[in-house]
């Protein structure tokens, strides 16, 4: 066992680091599903879009850590100009169930990719690592990249981050009873359009950030969009909708299964995604950490 982990190190951490690149797309697109109970399938669109944005401010010859930080700044802004402006079109679908609002995100989605390709080309752009984060690091006596472990540090400090904020804070308490009760929320003096503006952009906002951080190692090229979706939807389903421990785990889950898969059964691959998540689910049709029944939607009633 212990030859088997040292032989897959890299592999194992590989799984690491792309799980922690997920969780990132999966958490803003399990809280946008889960909680506001809005199907967005624009989410991988996003993702692209801060690529795309981390390959035009930093480049394929790199650049410093301030350009890249830049990048981050401006696929925020951009996530959170998508964000409140989805949920404004979004909302009128409330009472009219997923396939509505499956549709007009989808839409949305193909809109965002054709101008992306009108704008980039349809070849594959390279994106460099921020300089200082360029080289190779020795762990446990094997060589591996310097990004990649701050892609790990970061996933874990923002999963944290995350929880307190959506299981610990104020804020969050205000989420889950917008969620619960709307109209007793209301009732209170809180402006629950806000809220749902709010984590929508929030979710918004970490899928084009994660699509910088992700630039480096995935690069920016159409039809990433659509991978990187489905990925996280798997990993919503499986994990539990608008749970961040679930998202977390489940990002993690389907790392690991995504590049041991590929390195030692490449020909079973899409087998083992998607089998993972048919026996996740048949043993608990809820996820991971999702619970039995879902709270009402907060577009179901007021």
């Amino acid at each position: 066992m212990i030859a088997w982990l040292d032989a897959n190190l890299v592999s194992i951490l590989n799984g690491v680091a792309f799980g922690l690149l997920l969780f990132t797309l999966a958490v803003g697109l399990s809280l946008i599903f889960g909680m506001m109970d809005v199907l967005n399938l624009s989410h991988g669109a996003l993702y692209l879009v801060g690529a795309y944005a981390a390959y035009r401010v930093v480049g394929e010859a790199g650049g410093s850590l301030g350009a890249f930080l830049l990048a981050l700044g401006v696929a925020g802004v951009l996530g959170l100009a998508a964000g409140a402006l989805l949920a404004g079109i979004t909302q009128p679908l409330a009472r009219r169930g997923h396939l509505h609002q499956a549709l007009l995100t989808l839409g949305v989605a193909l809109v965002v990719a054709d101008l992306l390709s009108a704008l980039f080309g349809d070849e594959v752009h390279s994106v460099a690592a921020p300089a200082g984060l360029r080289g190779s690091v020795r762990v446990l006596g094997h060589g591996y990249p310097a990004y990649r472990l701050f892609v790990i540090g970061v996933g874990l400090v923002l999963a944290a981050l995350v929880y307190l904020l959506v299981e610990r804070s104020r804020a969050g308490a205000v989420i889950r009873a917008t969620v619960a009760d709307r109209d007793m929320v209301q009732a209170i003096g809180v402006d629950t359009r806000k809220v749902l503006v709010g984590v929508f952009a929030f979710g918004t906002l970490l899928a084009t950030c994660g699509g910088v951080l992700g630039g480096p190692i995935l690069g920016a090229q159409p039809g990433l969009d659509d991978t990187v979706l489905i990925l996280g939807l798997v990993i919503v389903v499986i994990g539990g909708l608008g749970s961040v421990k679930g998202a977390f785990f489940g990002a993690l889950l389907i790392g690991q299964i995504q590049v041991l898969g590929v390195t030692l059964l490449p020909e079973y691959a899409s087998f083992l995604l998607f089998g993972t998540m048919a026996l996740i689910l048949t043993l608990r049709p809820a996820g991971l950490a999702g619970t039995a029944a879902r709270t009402a939607a907060p577009g179901s009633s007021g």
